[in-house]
């Protein structure tokens, strides 16, 4: 293992987190040391950064799984994928999907994706191995899919959208579609209704709609939750339509020491309440104590306030 591998190793492995739609979640960050992406969403919580149609930047297999062991545990629900970035771009993505399995029991194995790479054999093969995976879709109007996912130059909507139809009639797993709506874009009803005619030829067991609520890298703003209703209540009847949200999230009081504190926030940020939704007591006091000597700040983002490490604020854009 390199000098690098071995300072990410500590960063690949955060949480466990209280997802509000997969249950317990133990995250795997594919990209530890960049953002590496082939999107600069303007809603992203990472600082804006070019796009990438690959990693430069990768950590072994073998480091990821000896990470991983180290954490997995039976009360895990899911082992998330996911990436400072695009998760599908990391190249041994079919290797380390082969490698979990071998040691992840009842846990899920689950990937949160742009969907962008799917027109990749290699990631398409791969992401049917996996026992769920979401796919967002915030926009297929080819201008409005652009200003808000500010994609790499060779990444065309139409041909991702055909993919993502295409996988939900082959994939045989659990399959969510995610659609994050930003004020001004892709919450008109042209949209709306544009989106509803693709996902009619979609399979997938829900699609979640929601808004921007960590702060964003760009100075946009999502919407609220009475206009997430009346946008749920335009989608064809027949569609698994949900409003993603945290006032149906289950109490899971985990014990993190310091260190796990601070990297599960570098990771995501936390409101007050998901915090009293996932640490116990003990943690609440680890997490005090780091507010009082300066280690994790609060960032106010509409009416949510977040904590997160006051050495990584840099990292997430000033508005």
């Amino acid at each position: 293992m390199s000098a690098t591998e071995s300072v990410e190793k500590n960063k690949i492995i955060f949480g466990p987190v209280n997802s509000r739609r997969f249950g317990v979640s133990l995250g795997v960050d594919l990209s530890p040391s960049l953002k590496q992406c082939n999107f600069d969403c303007l809603y992203c919580e990472l600082a804006p950064a070019a796009t990438v149609a690959k990693q430069s930047q990768t950590i072994e297999v073998a480091t990821i799984i000896k990470a991983l062991q180290e954490h997995l545990n039976g009360n895990i629900d899911v082992i998330t994928l996911t990436a400072n970035g695009e998760p599908t771009l990391y190249p041994h993505l079919s290797e380390l999907i082969d490698a979990i399995s071998t040691i992840k029991g009842k846990t899920q194995t689950l990937i949160l994706t742009n969907s962008a790479a799917l027109s990749d054999p290699n990631v398409y093969r791969a992401l049917l191995k996996l026992d769920q995976v979401k796919l967002s879709l915030d926009a297929v109007s080819p201008d409005i899919f652009k200003k808000i996912d500010r994609p790499h130059k060779e990444i065309d909507v139409e041909k991702l959208v055909n993919y993502v139809i295409q996988f939900s009639k082959e994939y045989q797993g659990k399959l969510f579609i995610e659609i994050l709506f930003v004020d001004g874009l892709n919450n008109t009803k042209e949209e709306i209704a544009k989106l509803n005619d693709v996902l009619l030829h979609v399979i997938p067991k829900r699609i979640d709609l929601g808004t921007i609520d960590r702060p964003p890298a760009y100075p946009v703003t999502g919407i609220s939750y009475k206009e997430l209703h009346e946008i749920a209540m335009l989608f064809d009847t027949s569609l698994p339509i949900h409003i993603a949200s945290r006032v149906h999230a289950e109490a899971h009081h985990n014990s993190y020491s310091e260190e796990e504190i601070i990297n599960t926030l570098d990771k995501r940020p936390l409101t007050k309440e998901d915090i009293d939704l996932l640490f116990d007591t003990n943690s609440k006091a680890k997490l005090q104590k780091l507010l009082e000597d300066g280690t994790i700040t609060s960032k106010k983002s509409a009416s949510l306030v977040f904590y997160l490490p006051a050495s990584n604020q840099k990292r997430k854009r000033s508005q």
